[in-house]
C-alpha cells in the first residue's frame, strides 16, 4: 500500500460527509461561537490519539504475539461491517450526551473521529512496514486534514448539499470501503497461505 492508498483508505473510514450531521447534531446546544473552538479541540484530541496508535501499533502487537495476517483479516471484516453500516445505516442517536452538555473527547474525538476502525488500520499500516512510518505519518495527518477541513466547513457542505446529497456520498464512501476491506481480507488469507 502507498501512501496515498493508505490517506484515502483512512479518510473513508474517518467517514467525514457521513460523521456532518452527527457533528452537527451535537453541536447545535453549544453557542454558535463556542462551536469552532470545541470541534478544532477534538479533533486535535483525535490526532494525538490516532498517532499514539499508529507509533505504539507495533509493540501492541508484538506484546500480543499477533501476526500480521490476523490484523489483516480482522481489519478487513471491520471495515466490511463499517461499509455495510454507512450502506445500510440504522436509525437511532449514537452520542449518548445529556442536552446542552459540551462533548469532551467522547463522543467526537473518540469514536467518531479516531473509531476502532481507524485505530486498527493504524496499527495494521505500522505492522506492514515498520520503516515507512514517515509514510504513514503523512497518510495519517493528510487524512486527518482532509477530515478536518470538511467538518470545520460542516454549515457550508451542509447547505450545498443537503441531507439527500450527504446520504448518496455517505453510500458511496461505504461502497468504496468494501471493496478496499475485501482486499484486505484476500491479502490476508493470501499471505497466511504463502499466496502473497
Amino acid at each position: 500500500m502507498d501512501t496515498w492508498s493508505a490517506a484515502i483508505t483512512l479518510i473513508l473510514i474517518m467517514d467525514p460527509l457521513g460523521n456532518l450531521p452527527i457533528f452537527m447534531s451535537v453541536l447545535k446546544s453549544i453557542e454558535p461561537k463556542r462551536r469552532k473552538i470545541v470541534l478544532a479541540r477534538e479533533l486535535i484530541f483525535s490526532l494525538i490519539i490516532m498517532f499514539t496508535f499508529l507509533f505504539s501499533g507495533q509493540a501492541v502487537l508484538d506484546f500480543l504475539n499477533v501476526r500480521q495476517e490476523s490484523v489483516s483479516i480482522a481489519g478487513g471484516i471491520i471495515l466490511f461491517l463499517i461499509g455495510l453500516k454507512m450502506i445500510f445505516p440504522q436509525p437511532g442517536g449514537i452520542t449518548g450526551l445529556p442536552s446542552g452538555e459540551e462533548p469532551f473527547i467522547v463522543p467526537l474525538a473518540i469514536p467518531m473521529i479516531a473509531g476502532p476502525s481507524v485505530l486498527a488500520s493504524l496499527i495494521l499500516l505500522a505492522n506492514q512496514d515498520h520503516n515507512r512510518m514517515l509514510d504513514w505519518s503523512l497518510a495519517l495527518a493528510g487524512a486527518w486534514l482532509f477530515s478536518a477541513t470538511i467538518l470545520m466547513l460542516s454549515g457550508t457542505f451542509h447547505r450545498l448539499l443537503g441531507e439527500r446529497g450527504l446520504t448518496a456520498i455517505e453510500r458511496l464512501m461505504g461502497m468504496i470501503l468494501i471493496m478496499i476491506s475485501i482486499q484486505m481480507l484476500l491479502d490476508g488469507i493470501g499471505d497466511y497461505y504463502g499466496l502473497g
